[in-house]
């Protein structure tokens, strides 16, 4: 533990360096760099690589601006102990305007480390080489194998890499998933979310000829019943509840949620506009069929297309579906550690979903758990998926100490349900 806080600027180094290579997804076109780097980072740490890529079909929708290789990295290290997957998605969000700090440079200002991705979830990756490297260099008997699961198109993709792993039976063990909190928290499980990519075209002409009968057709202007059709469904959505169990800091239940995400449509002033894309989110209760929900905003979609000389397609670009109750016999032990690490009592602990998503149902359905475990670094004043999102060097050291302390052979080893086996 002492070596984790004298090295944690090592870690810091290394972070930096993560951080400074665009994974945002879309497009996602950093993937291949940051497996080259996460290599050369775990290379002295005796890990074996294999570089797994999710066939284009499985993910590529024509016209979605996903693009490049989707290169999800598996980092081994076989000593013929159990294994314990420890799983990161290495994609951030694009940038959001209002950073007043370089997004891709890691900003360091007392604790406070800013950065894309620095909570969700490079800094992660950050305190799992610190722990690494602080068993290495101290030669801490380890429980568990690590295998390391670097992954792809977690932010909103049709196919994350994680599923494909999961569906190519490339994982074992149970699984420690950072996508998550540094709360004392028990994950109940979480939503799921789709989304659709409206696309409404029309017919481009001169604008100057747009107001002549027979002429142009206006994508844009055409599409303002839409939205404002999805607009008015938006409330009805968020009129219904989950019993999933809502944050201990939530005002009411958690809800279902339609959101307008993105619109893109148009060239010039001077061109009646032939084309615009409508990017629509919703986030699923466990207890909605996701059929149901998209046919609900088909329906309105298609509703104010008919009988206009307007053209429309509708594309899945994105879906997580739902993750179950997650608990199992590692949680009480993951819970100890967690302790150990951010100074943590058991009374403190509570049991929650979220509305947050995650791509670990795949994970569930393709017959692995349903257990898994979960930690990470958001807090609500992280700005996950904001301008200026950070985390800190104190919960950097926090987790990276839960993570030693649950990998270790010495530490709770009465509650290493192994052994018990």
């Amino acid at each position: 533990m002492a070596a984790i806080d004298r090295d944690v600027e090592i870690a810091l180094q290394a972070l930096a360096r993560m951080v400074a290579i665009d994974t945002s997804f879309p497009p996602g076109l950093g993937y291949d760099a940051f497996a080259d780097l996460m290599m050369e980072l775990l290379t002295s740490l005796e890990f074996e690589f294999e570089r797994i890529i999710v066939p284009r079909e499985l993910w590529h929708v024509p016209g979605a601006p996903a693009a490049g290789e989707r290169t999800n990295l598996i980092a081994r290290r076989q000593t013929g102990q159990p294994v314990c997957g420890l799983y990161y998605h290495v994609d951030t969000v694009p940038v959001a305007p209002g950073w007043t700090r370089d997004p891709l440079s890691l900003t360091i200002e007392g604790d406070n480390l800013y950065g894309l991705g620095a909570a969700d979830m490079k800094g992660t990756i950050a305190a799992t080489l610190l722990a690494l490297h602080a068993a290495q260099r101290c030669g801490v008997a380890l429980a568990y194998d690590p295998v390391l699961l670097l992954c792809t198109d977690e932010e909103g993709g049709l196919y994350p890499g994680i599923r494909y792993l999961a569906e190519q039976r490339l994982l074992e063990g149970h699984i420690l998933n950072f996508n998550g909190t540094a709360a004392p928290r028990i994950w109940a499980g979480c939503f799921g979310i789709f989304n659709l990519q409206v696309t409404i075209t029309g017919h481009a002409v001169h604008a100057g000829e747009g107001n002549r009968t027979g002429t142009g057709v206006n994508a844009i202007e055409g599409a303002l019943p839409i939205l404002n059709a999805l607009a008015a469904l938006k409330p009805g959505v968020a009129a219904r509840a989950s019993k999933l169990a809502p944050p201990p800091h939530a005002t009411g239940l958690l809800r279902p949620q339609l959101t307008i995400s993105a619109i893109h449509g148009g060239t010039a002033g001077g061109q009646v506009p032939a084309e615009l894309k409508i990017l629509v989110s919703r986030r699923y209760a466990p207890e909605e069929a996701f059929e149901e929900a998209r046919a609900e905003i088909e329906a309105v979609v298609r509703g104010c297309i008919d009988g206009t000389e307007l053209g429309l397609a509708i594309d899945l670009v994105g879906h997580l579906i739902p993750t179950d109750d997650p608990e199992g016999p590692h949680w009480p032990r993951w819970q100890k550690a967690l302790s150990l690490g951010f100074g943590y009592q058991p009374e403190d602990f509570r049991k929650w979903g979220a509305a947050s998503c995650s791509d670990f149902g795949y994970v569930q359905k393709a017959g692995f758990g349903p257990e898994v475990l979960l930690g990470g670094l958001g807090r609500p004043e992280s700005c996950i998926h904001s301008p200026e999102e950070h985390t800190t060097r104190q919960d950097i050291i926090a987790l990276a100490k839960s993570i030693l302390a649950y990998l270790s052979a010495d530490f709770a080893a009465d509650a290493i349900p192994e052994n018990r086996t």
